[in-house]
């Protein structure tokens, strides 16, 4: 893993206050984003700081002595923690591959907003990031009405099964919530990366309520401005209309329940080896939220970061949390 495989520590000289508290912002920040194999320019860098806002020379200066001693490496404009330079050459391929997709997912998201009972659609994942893979999804987060989550995400996985052939290329829609739930109940620093770079498509003002019941998110990143809506009013389509009208007494409640009930037997059997916390984690059923992350992809980057910390608090000798 480049300068992070040497066992030895590197004492670098220097010891105030403002000058310690950069380098750790700025390791943090790297040892974070480097799970992804993703390099940052400084202004991002600042972006995710999580100690308040902090200088930009200030933040240079540090990593350029961690440069200096092999902890950190630059190209360009990029900063990471190792192999720089094919990092920095990947994530460009990344954002153009975005750039290219990003009509599809604006798309996407308006067809989502049609469907009944959507109330907020947010692009997520590495597209909300500006980056996609070779073989990346367009991810999208949906809100609901309450009471209808589960209605909802079983029309739009038959959509996606029938229409799409089941291809989750241009259709990944793994996170719901419904409008009385907003609150994320997980609180680390993946998933408040990942609220802070949501991107708002519809809403009518749902997306500026989800963003407030989740001020914590922005409150673990200082400098992280919240997302701008470009949000379009989903308004109530002839057809969403009359589907929510036809679906909105107990016939539509009586079908929620066993949506729910079936998707959670289903994800039982499929994924039986899953221990009980990974499953609560990965693939979270109940009636006002369905997350379905099967690989668990928060614990394998939060393990992966953790890693990171512990080698090079090893290579400094010293705190970095």
């Amino acid at each position: 893993m480049g300068p992070l495989s040497s066992p030895a520590t590197t004492v670098i000289p220097g010891t105030d206050n403002e000058m310690l508290l950069a380098r750790a912002i700025a390791l943090r920040v790297l040892a974070y984003f480097d799970v992804f194999s993703h390099p940052l320019k400084i202004d991002e860098i600042l972006r995710f700081a999580d100690d308040g806002p902090q200088c930009a020379e200030l933040i240079e200066r540090a990593l350029g002595e961690l440069s200096d001693h092999g902890i950190v490496q630059q190209h360009a404009s990029y900063w990471g923690l190792s192999d720089i330079r094919t990092k920095v050459d990947r994530r460009i391929a990344s954002e153009r591959r975005a750039v290219a997709r990003m009509p599809k997912a604006h798309g996407m998201s308006r067809r989502i907003a049609r469907f009944p009972f959507v109330r907020a659609v947010f692009i997520s994942g590495s597209m909300s990031k500006g980056c996609l893979a070779e073989d990346g999804d367009i991810d999208f987060f949906v809100v609901t009405t309450p009471g209808r989550l589960w209605v909802t995400r079983t029309l739009l996985v038959m959509y996606k099964k029938i229409f799409l052939l089941n291809s989750r290329r241009d259709f990944c829609v793994n996170y719901f919530l419904d409008t009385e739930h907003l609150t994320v109940e997980d609180r680390n620093r993946f998933t408040a990366t990942e609220v802070v770079t949501l991107m708002p498509m519809y809403g009518n003002g749902t997306t500026e309520a989800f963003f407030e019941r989740n001020a914590w998110a922005f409150g673990m990143y200082p400098a992280a401005p919240q997302p701008k809506s470009r949000e379009v009013p989903i308004g109530n389509g002839r057809t969403k209309g009359l589907m929510e009208r036809l679906l909105g007494g107990r016939i539509g409640t009586v079908l929620d329940q066993w949506a729910m009930q079936l998707t959670w037997y289903y994800w039982k059997r499929k994924f039986s080896g899953m221990d009980v916390r990974s499953f609560e984690i990965a693939l979270r059923t109940r009636t006002y939220v369905s997350k379905h992350h099967p690989r668990n992809f928060q614990k394998l980057v939060m393990d992966g970061y953790e890693k990171r910390m512990s080698m090079l608090e090893q290579r400094l000798g010293v705190p970095l949390s």
